[in-house]
């Protein structure tokens, strides 16, 4: 079997979608404020092929299923975002974003509900005294764009982990927003294993 086409993915996630999501989708493109902007007649009462149709000719391929992951996070349709992100390959985490990039609800039971609070502000007390791998996050936080080097280079010679920890709260991953917590959150999982079970299991 051919593998789909970053159209077909789109298509086949709009397609779970129920009508009252597909509208807030709608609404949530034209909202847009960066360029390319798409007008309205090109996606009121359109169908989810012609939307898929117009995201791939406004944004091409991948950034067309970025922007739909983006929107779908936006409109917490959380799940068919991570599932959209995983089947076209795209990583959202552009700086200074507030866009809703998360793991979804289902993967990980942890990051709350539509409106809820981040699980890495929930838990800021418990993370900032407890972490431990901070050189190893860090690192990884670098190399995915999540912080700059400049800060890296800031936040990696402060004494403490505690207090390298709130830098990196107060700083990269304010300005990043969901998107940087969200990477944050993984390695979290990756380095801090059985803190982040305990901490699930306190929710």
């Amino acid at each position: 079997m051919p593998p789909k086409t970053i159209k077909m993915a789109i298509v086949d996630i709009l397609d779970d979608l129920l009508e009252d999501n597909l509208e807030k989708f709608r609404h949530q493109l034209l909202d847009r404020r960066e360029e390319p902007t798409i007008r309205r007649n090109r996606v009121d009462g359109k169908s989810r092929l012609q939307i898929a149709d117009v995201l791939v000719s406004t944004f091409m391929e991948p950034r067309a299923a970025q922007v739909s992951v983006e929107i779908l996070r936006q409109i917490n349709c959380n799940d068919e975002a991570e599932r959209l992100a995983q089947e076209t390959g795209v990583w959202s985490s552009k700086p200074g974003s507030t866009d809703t990039v998360r793991p979804s609800a289902g993967e990980t039971g942890a990051e709350g509900d539509c409106a809820g609070e981040h699980f890495v502000d929930k838990h800021f007390a418990e993370l900032v005294a407890r972490v431990s791998e901070i050189a190893s996050i860090l690192d990884e936080l670098l190399n995915k764009k999540v912080m700059t080097q400049g800060m890296y280079d800031e936040i990696s010679v402060i004494p403490t982990n505690s207090a390298k920890m709130r830098k990196l709260y107060s700083g990269p991953l304010k300005a990043a927003g969901r998107d940087g917590k969200d990477v944050f959150y993984k390695l979290l999982e990756k380095y801090e294993k059985y803190l982040m079970d305990e901490l699930k299991k306190n929710k």
